[in-house]
């Protein structure tokens, strides 16, 4: 933050798959690494993970508000939210902090919390390479061939397991990758299965590449 300070730059937060998920009252990154929100320039995110609705937001001052609403074409030739959409997104924030007379909201947080954390773990334990916070609900696992991608996402769809997959050019050539968005609503066993299968095909295309695997942890 200094340095943004310090080279005049603005701070731009994309909390597209942090906010509603992370941070102990789910209000994202600048919670979880105890950052004051005030600090950063220029807040986006999406409707579309947490919330369970579509579209998203723009969070920042007065100033670059007016900027954006004046210059942006989105601002000006996208529809409007409509109504069932907003009110979907308010139901949800309301859940997630704790203002619908329930603790609903910081349940599904700790379950989606354990939930990262185990298959994070387990995925490490196995041999494959994972990239991210060890925190975090979006989980990559990292393929690398381009001509894996496919067969992966094959396999895991004949075994009934369907997968983000991610290459060129949403990612470096080298870099492809799966996806895992993880749920509080996922079951230790919907996981387990999940995982069972993962094993297998990891085994099969050969993808364990970690020269360091976890061990297994003994807390299981």
């Amino acid at each position: 933050m200094f340095m943004m300070r310090v080279w005049q730059a603005y701070v731009y937060l994309d909390e597209a798959h942090s906010i509603g998920s992370m941070g102990e009252t789910g209000r994202g990154v600048c919670e979880y690494w105890g950052v004051n929100p005030a600090d950063i320039d220029i807040m986006m995110g999406t409707f579309t993970k947490s919330f369970g609705a579509c579209g998203g937001y723009i969070a920042s001052s007065k100033e670059v508000i007016d900027h954006l609403r004046r210059h942006s074409h989105s601002d000006s030739y996208a529809t409007s939210m409509s109504a069932p959409v907003a009110a979907q997104t308010l139901a949800a924030m309301k859940t997630i902090m704790g203002r619908d007379g329930t603790d609903d909201g910081r349940r599904r947080l700790r379950q989606l919390a354990e939930n990262s954390r185990y298959v994070r773990q387990r995925l490490m334990e196995m041999g494959f390479i994972v990239w991210g916070n060890h925190d975090s609900p979006v989980i990559p696992l990292m393929i690398f061939h381009p001509a894996t991608l496919a067969a992966f996402s094959r396999e895991l769809l004949n075994k009934g397991i369907g997968v983000v997959v991610v290459g060129f050019p949403a990612t470096g050539i080298t870099e492809t990758r799966a996806r895992f968005c993880l749920s509080a609503a996922h079951t230790r066993e919907m996981l387990d299965e999940a995982l069972k299968v993962l094993d297998d095909v990891g085994d099969r295309l050969q993808l364990k590449y970690s020269r360091h695997p976890l061990k297994p942890s003994a807390s299981r």
